[in-house]
């Protein structure tokens, strides 16, 4: 293995190497200090003149006089059905004091977009156990559907309920998790980790940490590790596999940090004119391939600069992805947890996986009138910061009243609640009953007979 002592700059993370002979690009790189140890990085850019490597620890220690040897190979990630209750570093390296892991593979972590010829359409129901994602805005098996937050907020606690609570019901096939956490803090990590060990949600699951202080280049192979590691569980091994990766603006922001060290032109804000690009290589993974038993349903989690949805994280996301959930800051202030505003958010493949056979058959009814209920109630309640409640009539005063219902018992829930789709439908038609029946525009006669209270008590 030849090793140049060709280094003309250091600038952050990457390393300019010259006249070398051709390269490959992403190919593993071990940089020989002065001293004799060794550092690992990648080629991030490659010519005829110059070779850049990212360094995937710090790079200080590293200087003109260092060596650089390419070892003509890229990243690849150990996997094994064995992962199942593991936790890894961001670097895919054990976090748990357990051994190596013992590979039945090693696969590319770049990994390739699904082919569209081979995608099959997702259909079937996955149960978070929230109310305001089960009913209002379904995930289906092989769907992207990010959850927008801002800092502060729950998005966390959302994120490792779901890992926990997330089943396909009535189904006896394998389910796993695999949880990504890029950039997060000492803190946050050991809520993690303790938060997977109390409830057991361990055993099924690969955990992947990576931390505010590791270098910023780990956070970019983060999520293709996982990935790789869930495509492994999903089309090798056939397990269904549900990839909550959180949190996405980290991982933006050590793009952004790359993208000035290679002193690139940049786009909107600062960010990397390909960053639209970068996400889709990540988004467009998940899925479901025609003949393969298995499936990646992804939940990616990113804080909104500012409360901004139209900030270019939440806003090339919304491009790629198929809807989102947004956590609101007002709900959140009223204590109300999981604080997930149904108005904004939108699942587009909802209508893929409800309704008879698949969950049941007011499930879209029931859906549309919540949400019609809801809406007209939050713009009553800007009538009444300018008029007062006493000018409503009767009918508008009960549309308020429902809003705050639904806020209080509908999206209100305990951090530990699994609440089932028959019970999150059951306490919709609960809160449905206090309108007169001539106002459920959204639902047809029978299903009104069917499920009605009134009409559930009489025939019982």
């Amino acid at each position: 293995m030849k090793e140049y002592r060709t280094i003309s700059q250091i600038a952050g993370p990457l390393v300019f190497v010259e006249k070398t002979e051709p390269i490959g690009y992403q190919e593993l790189v071990n940089i020989v200090l002065s001293d004799g140890t060794e550092k690992r990085g990648q080629v991030l850019d490659t010519s005829d003149d110059i070779v850049v490597v990212q360094v995937f620890e710090s790079t200080t220690g590293i200087g003109k006089d260092s060596g650089v040897r390419f070892t003509g190979e890229t990243i690849k990630m150990p996997v094994g059905k064995d992962m199942l209750g593991r936790i890894l570093s961001g670097a895919g390296k054990p976090k748990d004091g357990g051994p190596e892991i013992v590979p039945e593979k090693r696969l590319e972590i770049t990994g390739a977009a699904i082919n569209p010829w081979a995608r099959a359409s997702p259909r079937q129901f996955i149960q978070t156990g929230i109310s305001t994602i089960d009913l209002t805005n379904t995930l289906v098996r092989g769907q992207k559907l990010p959850i927008f937050s801002g800092a502060g907020l729950p998005h966390n606690e959302i994120a490792l309920q779901i890992a926990r609570q997330a089943k396909v019901p009535g189904s006896d096939e394998e389910f796993a998790v695999v949880f990504a956490a890029m950039g997060i803090t000492k803190e946050e990590e050991n809520q993690f980790m303790a938060e997977f060990e109390r409830t057991g949600a361990l055993e099924h699951a690969v955990v992947f940490l990576n931390l505010a202080d590791d270098p910023a280049v780990e956070r970019i192979i983060t999520p293709r590790l996982a990935l790789t590691t869930a495509e492994y569980l999903a089309f090798e091994l056939g397990y269904h596999v549900l990839v909550i990766l959180t949190d996405m603006t980290n991982y933006c922001e050590a793009l952004r940090q790359i993208g000035a060290a290679r002193e690139e032109v940049p786009g909107r804000r600062g960010y990397p004119g390909y960053m639209y690009t970068d996400l889709a290589s990540l988004y467009e993974r998940a899925g479901i391939i025609k003949g393969k038993k298995g499936s990646v349903t992804q939940l990616s989690i990113l804080t909104m600069p500012g409360d901004d949805i139209t900030h270019p994280i939440p806003d090339l996301s919304g491009y790629i992805t198929e809807g989102q959930i947004v956590v609101n800051r007002d709900l959140h202030r009223k204590g109300i947890y999981p604080p997930i505003n149904v108005l904004p958010s939108l699942s587009r493949l909802m209508n893929l996986g409800i309704g008879k056979g698949f969950t049941r058959e007011d499930h879209k009814k029931v859906s549309d009138q919540l949400y019609a209920g809801y809406a007209e109630g939050m713009d009553l309640r800007g009538l009444v910061a300018i008029v007062g409640k006493d000018a409503l009539s009767e009918r508008d005063r009960g549309f308020l009243d429902f809003a705050d219902n639904f806020e209080k018992r509908f999206v209100r829930q305990g951090k530990d609640e699994d609440r089932t789709i028959e019970d999150s439908l059951d306490l919709g038609w609960d809160l449905l009953k206090d309108m007169a029946e001539e106002q459920l525009g959204r639902i047809d006669r029978e299903t009104i007979q069917k499920y009605h209270p009134k009409y559930r008590k009489k025939a019982e």
